[in-house]
């Protein structure tokens, strides 16, 4: 029984490995051509296996663009959201919001591309998602900030479009990436700039509340 259980171990941490280069994969592939355009028999070059293998985990495109698509919004609601711990300040927990949300940009800039090229088509696949997962999270995070503003921790400022402005400050360096290293001379983009990126932003966000440390 240990053995057979070692076995499906190994199998499960095998088979999460590999759809996780296929995602990855994917990303590339329909940030570079959009759904119409990508391949699967690209996305199973990129991830080297066959087509067949690919088939196996994802029986068609649509499938993958979903789970794609799913996969990244799943990991920004997970990292972003403002889970008010004893004794966080507003100073802190915004801090730590912009690193994860500048953090996700330089990980996962694919996956951003792809969200923001289904968000621009009007989110024709992910709308419902948007609806049922990311607004539930989104309006507890405006609640607690609607907290810190009925506390006086912070200035009594527009909550949801403070959400838009961080969001849009981070995700340039994803989506429009290339304009970002046209305008500072770069070849591509480093952690150094990502970490240049995130102290501006910080700074610009934190003192236009005016968080009481």
């Amino acid at each position: 029984m240990a053995e057979q259980r070692t076995r499906r171990t190994k199998q499960s941490v095998n088979r999460e490995v590999l759809e996780s280069r296929i995602l990855r994969s994917a990303e590339i592939i329909f940030a570079a051509k959009g759904f119409s355009g990508a391949s699967m028999e690209r996305i199973a070059e990129i991830a080297k296996i066959s087509k067949q293998n690919l088939i196996y985990y994802f029986p068609n495109k649509d499938l993958l663009y979903k789970r794609v698509l799913k996969e990244i919004l799943d990991i920004w609601i997970e990292k972003l959201s403002l889970l008010e711990s004893d004794g966080a300040t507003p100073e802190t927990v915004i801090r730590h919001y912009v690193r994860e949300k500048m953090q996700l940009s330089r990980l996962y800039p694919n996956g951003s591309k792809v969200f923001a090229h289904e968000i621009i088509s009007g989110a024709p696949v992910l709308k419902d998602y948007l609806i049922s997962h990311l607004k539930p999270q989104f309006d507890r995070d405006v609640a607690v900030v609607k907290s810190w503003i009925n506390k006086g921790l912070i200035e009594d400022i527009d909550p949801e479009h403070l959400f838009f402005t961080i969001w849009a400050a981070t995700q340039t360096y994803a989506d429009f990436s290339i304009q970002m290293e046209v305008l500072l001379d770069k070849k591509t983009l480093d952690q150094a700039d990502f970490e240049r990126a995130e102290n501006a932003v910080t700074e610009f966000v934190v003192r236009a509340l005016g968080a009481k440390k």
